[in-house]
């Protein structure tokens, strides 16, 4: 049994999903195992993480457009230090997750036809998130 951790570093531009699948993947690549449980961790606690459909970019939109209904901007929100999306984002990354894991099956990352890798970024300015990962197998 062998692990390897790591971590990613993603520039969003903005509020929405951002695909790092590719990014998952090499990583997982790299680091030689065939067999085993990757998991991602998101690092912070205005961002989340997803699996979601990667083919038809009308889900990404329906999905965030869902999103800002449930948790809108300006909604009086006590905690808005940062700014009207201040909470919300907060809101959103808890009704979501930050940690995912997913198989290793014959050195692949184990994902579905239609299965992408996401980082939802609940804040409208881009930020830098950071990613950790750790691969647990053979």
């Amino acid at each position: 049994m062998r692990q390897a951790s790591g971590t990613i570093e993603l520039r969003t531009h903005g509020w929405g999903l951002h695909d790092f699948t590719g990014q998952a993947r090499s990583w997982t690549d790299e680091q030689g195992m065939t067999e085993g449980l990757l998991t991602l961790f998101c690092r912070h606690t205005s961002a989340s993480l997803l699996i979601q459909e990667n083919a038809a970019p009308a889900a990404r939109r329906d999905l965030e457009r869902w999103f800002d209904r449930i948790a809108p901007e300006g909604d009086s929100y006590e905690h808005d230090e940062e700014g009207p999306d201040d909470m919300p984002a907060h809101i959103r990354a808890a009704i979501t997750q930050v940690q995912l894991s997913i198989p290793l099956i014959g050195g692949r990352l184990a994902l579905g036809t239609w299965q992408g890798i996401f980082l939802f970024e609940h804040r409208r300015a881009p930020h830098r998130r950071t990613i950790a990962l750790h691969l647990l197998g053979d």
